[in-house]
């Protein structure tokens, strides 16, 4: 059995306190601040350990025989970069700061640079498996030292799927490979979305539920994106009240970025961004069932008609 430790969760949004409340299951001791006093308090009942602030969490999180740990579970950008550079001001030589949100890869590297130059560990941690993950376990992609990985295994492992935690490598690996990772969701949502518009605009009037479902019993295409269609259409056999808007937010774009610079052809993930520019003007089936995926894996707040 892997040993028990302790961290500080800093942001309990819908990822952060679903990961805090899996943590806690799996034995870990957690420190849960956000920025919501309210909501610490409702983790607090739940067995998490109260912080009034960043710098309380941190003191709060410190632990005999491990390094003190700090995974920031905040708005990607500069909510993110904020919160890690003054996490760092509170922390000794040899602890660790975790990013689990979708930071830009570049900006990982020059932040883990950044935090090597104070002695503090910084790992990047892309993470998948939206709001599922409380109940199926996340899949986790860390870049890293082997030093800091290695320390903060036991919390990837309780985390993860069994098989869902890889060290991709060096400081930005990991958030490199959660970026190209929801490229290729775009990709995969927008075939989806695509082929079911073909069905619903033909004039066999296909029972969709009942065909997303045949297709996840033995279909080349079954899989979780056609498991959380056939979802959507079990409440809405026409996906009525969702807006055919699609957002984007923002690796997608990064993919494409990435593949230009390195001279990869990348036509379907590239085309599948566009697709969700286009939705935001015309009126798209395929969009519906788009945004109806984003909802169902990660929460992401759809537009309604009316």
């Amino acid at each position: 059995m892997l040993k028990p430790m302790k961290l500080s969760m800093i942001g309990l949004g819908r990822m952060g306190g679903n990961m805090t409340r899996r943590l806690m299951k799996a034995g870990h001791s957690v420190v849960a601040f956000d920025r919501n006093p309210d909501t610490v308090q409702a983790y607090a009942l739940e067995g998490a350990i109260a912080a009034s602030s960043l710098e309380d969490a941190i003191g709060k999180s410190r632990a005999d025989g491990q390094p003190t740990v700090i995974w920031v579970m905040v708005p990607s950008g500069k909510p993110t970069l904020d919160t890690v550079l003054e996490a760092a001001t509170h922390l000794k030589q040899g602890d660790i700061i975790i990013d689990g949100g979708n930071s830009f890869y570049k900006d990982s590297i020059q932040t883990g640079t950044q935090l090597a130059a104070l002695g503090v560990h910084y790992i990047d941690c892309g993470t998948s498996g939206g709001i599922w993950g409380l109940e199926n376990g996340y899949c986790l992609m860390v870049g890293g030292s082997n030093e800091a990985c290695s320390t903060c295994e036991p919390i990837f492992l309780a985390l993860a799927q069994e098989g869902g935690y890889l060290h991709a490598g060096i400081s930005g690996a990991g958030h490199f490979t959660k970026m190209v990772h929801n490229g290729i969701e775009y990709g995969m949502m927008q075939a989806i979305g695509e082929g079911l518009d073909i069905i619903e605009s033909s004039p066999f009037k296909v029972d969709l539920h009942a065909l997303t479902s045949l297709w996840n019993h033995g279909s080349v295409v079954r899989s979780w994106l056609m498991e959380l269609a056939e979802r959507a259409f079990a409440s809405e056999p026409h996906l009525e009240s969702i807006k055919d808007y699609v957002e984007d937010s923002g690796e997608g774009r990064w993919t494409i970025q990435t593949a230009m610079e390195y001279n990869v052809p990348a036509p379907i993930i590239t085309l599948s961004l566009l697709e969700r520019f286009h939705s935001r003007d015309d009126v798209s089936f395929s969009a519906k069932v788009v945004a109806a995926l984003r909802n169902q894996f990660g929460g992401h707040a759809v537009k309604k008609e009316g």
